[in-house]
């Protein structure tokens, strides 16, 4: 078996990013900075905060590449499936060392492609306070930079026809940060560098998300 069987859509993952730029810009009000900083080309590992569940569908919309992300298995129910499959998009299982999201999130970056993931886990403060070593895992082990984005203005209101999402037509600041390497260079994967390449990130992304927080007046 190769990478390209247990890959997800690359031509899916870039109709998604249309169904999220027609949606996001549809209904809410994205401002968008420093895209520029993602890699125009080559693997990336986008490191993304995570207060609402709207983050991940506002970033596939905003983010200038298509993007693969992990999400949690519980998402992918009835219809759902068979679409979050069809546009490039993994199935994880949190409980569990999931060895084909692994395998697939892997083979994303071997073919030069953008994996998206919420570090954190799961939905939380979307302050990056308590990370999981499986972003440093992916980072060290591709050799993939990672960017920061911060999504901001998601979790702060709620719609009052809809009050699972932030009011229509709402702003919503999606930032994105300088790339860098999680590793220290020497492609070590003990449990000593993931642990000092996962402490690394955390700076790294905490740093953005207060940077990102000032800038926007968040």
């Amino acid at each position: 078996m190769t990478t390209s069987d247990v890959a997800p859509s690359e031509a899916g993952a870039a109709v998604g990013r249309r169904i999220g730029i027609g949606l996001m810009y549809g209904l809410w009000r994205p401002r968008v900075l420093g895209a520029w900083r993602v890699p125009s080309a080559g693997p990336v590992i986008l490191a993304v905060n995570h207060a609402h569940g709207l983050d991940g569908p506002m970033l596939m919309g905003t983010a200038p590449r298509p993007v693969h992300f992990l999400i949690k298995k519980e998402a992918f129910i009835g219809p759902l499936d068979p679409f979050l499959r069809g546009i490039g998009q993994l199935k994880v299982d949190r409980a569990t060392t999931d060895r084909k999201a692994i395998t697939g999130a892997l083979a994303v970056l071997e073919h030069g492609g953008v994996l998206g993931i919420f570090p954190e886990g799961t939905r939380g403060e979307g302050d990056f306070a308590s990370l999981r070593a499986g972003l440093a895992y992916f980072a060290v082990r591709s050799g993939a930079p990672v960017v920061p984005v911060a999504v901001l203005g998601s979790a702060d209101r709620h719609s009052r026809l809809a009050p699972a999402v932030p009011p229509l037509r709402s702003r919503v600041d999606v930032v994105f940060g300088d790339a860098f390497e999680a590793g220290d260079g020497s492609g070590r994967r003990t449990r000593k560098a993931l642990d000092e390449a996962t402490e690394r990130i955390q700076g790294r992304l905490t740093a953005h998300l207060e940077n990102a927080r000032r800038l926007t007046g968040r």
